[in-house]
Formats: structure tokens, sequence, C-alpha cells
């Protein structure tokens, strides 16, 4: 799942983006507004973090030209910006979720779930597909009731295909979603994450499109 972190302080930004990292997002980091628009012009999405005092366009200005844009994806502050008044502004303006900083790294990332589960129409916390359980929040999988130990490449992968059941998602698709900008793919690493989650959940969890890409096969699916 991709993330857009609009973050000019260098400290913050990297903590920040190693920490989502670790819960299996890809991460991309800009650290300008003018940055962050062309990102949320040309890419995708799931959610955007957004500091509010940037350079060249402050973050708020950025919010308000999104929604005047209709574009829907999530957005949660992150600003020192802490006042009732600075909190009611950004939440008018636009914003989902709303953190001060400085925040801990457990709660903005259960915040980003949170966000990410509402946009999806999903409140429950976990996801069922069949015999497929996953808890977001723990990162753990089950098939049957028992746990299936994956790689953050494996469950950022299993987690594009069950947030979007009976959809064929292309490689082009899946890298989008399970890498962040300037890491290295390799030709045929969708293909290796797909062989091994379907030697961890079953070989038939996972269907091959010939042509297309890749789907949970029907019979995972809630």
């Amino acid at each position: 799942m991709r993330i857009l972190l609009v973050e000019d302080d260098p400290m913050i930004g990297e903590a920040v983006r190693e920490g989502l990292r670790l819960e299996g997002y890809a991460v991309d980091w800009v650290r300008d507004g003018r940055a962050a628009e062309s990102a949320l012009a040309t890419e995708a999405f799931a959610a955007v973090l957004l500091d509010l005092g940037l350079p060249k366009k402050d973050g708020m200005a950025l919010l308000r030209s999104l929604r005047e844009r209709k574009a829907s994806v999530p957005v949660l502050v992150i600003t020192a910006r802490d006042t009732v008044a600075d909190r009611v502004a950004g939440l008018d303006a636009g914003a989902d979720d709303y953190l001060v900083k400085p925040f801990d790294l457990d709660e903005l990332a259960a915040r980003v779930r949170a966000l990410v589960r509402r946009a999806a129409g999903r409140p429950e916390p976990l996801i069922t597909r069949g015999a497929i359980t996953i808890n977001p929040a723990t990162r753990e999988v089950t098939v049957a009731g028992k746990p299936v130990p994956l790689s953050a490449r494996e469950y950022a992968l299993l987690m594009a295909l069950a947030e979007r059941p009976g959809i064929v998602l292309s490689r082009g698709q899946i890298e989008n979603r399970i890498y962040g900008w300037g890491e290295e793919v390799g030709s045929n690493a969708v293909e290796v994450h797909v062989h091994n989650l379907r030697r961890k959940l079953g070989e038939d969890a996972i269907r091959t499109v010939r042509g297309v890409g890749y789907t949970l096969a029907p019979n995972t699916r809630a």
C-alpha cells in the first residue's frame, strides 16, 4: 500500500518513512508543497501524511486545492500547529484526521490504518477472504486459524489483492502498490512474491489471469 509523506523536516521524515515501511507500506517522501502537488497529479496513493509548514506551497493551501479538485484521497495532517483553532481549520479544509507533533509512531500507524479502512468502506478491523484472515494492526495472517509468517513484501502484495477482491491487478499495478520511489524492483520480483504466497497460503490462493495479472481466487473471497 502506497503512502505519500509530505514533510520538510529530515529527521521526522526519515523516522516516519522507516516506521511505516516496517508496517508494510511503500512510502514516497517529498519535502515541499509543489513536489507534493506533482506527485498527487501523477500517482495514486492510499493516504497522504501532510505537514502544514511547507516550503514553496503551504500545506493548508495544498489541502484546500486538493479538495477543490474533488480528490478523495485520505489526508492525515501531521503538524506542530496545536491550537484548537488550528485543528478546526485543518479539519474544515478537508483533512480526515489531525495529529500534533511530537507523536508516537505506533499511534501514527494506527491512524493510517483507520484512514485506509474507512476509505475502503471497511469498518471492521480484520480482513477475511475465505479461509484467509488478515489483521492489519498486527500484520498477522492466518489460514484456517493457523498463523502464516509473511515477509514485508509478501504481506504488502496480499493486502493489495485482499483489499480489491475480484479485481485483477497487473504486475505494474502491484509494483506501484508495494514499492516506493527509488526502490529497486527485480524483473521477476512480483512473480517470486506470488510463488511464495501460494506456497504459504495454498497453491489455489492466487489466480493468474494470463496476459493480465493476478487476483485472489474466487474461493478466498468473503
